[in-house]
């Protein structure tokens, strides 16, 4: 087991946007669609982009995603194939 104290204390300055995000205190399986198939998928994926397009930092939101490499779910309102194509694009 690692010693706490030897660790980094996190970035909390870096991570303070998502206090402001739509998202917040909003269930996050919402955001984790990738298990669903179907019209089921479809809906879960609708209504959470539906929040992120009203959210105030979903810049932030989709610049963290794409620096970490989220492997799941809705960030930024883009899900994982979004980001990736993104990158893709980009990059």
């Amino acid at each position: 087991m690692a010693w706490m104290g030897r660790l980094a204390p996190p970035l909390l300055a870096n991570y303070t946007w998502q206090y402001r995000g739509a998202c917040n205190g909003v269930d996050p399986e919402g955001f984790f669609v990738e298990s669903q198939r179907g019209s089921t998928k479809g809906r879960r994926e609708a209504a959470a982009k539906a929040v992120c397009g009203r959210c105030p930092v979903v810049r932030e939101c989709l610049e963290h995603a794409l620096a970490d490499d989220e492997p799941y779910g809705i960030w930024g309102g883009l899900t994982m194939q979004e980001r990736q194509a993104l990158r893709t694009r980009v990059g």
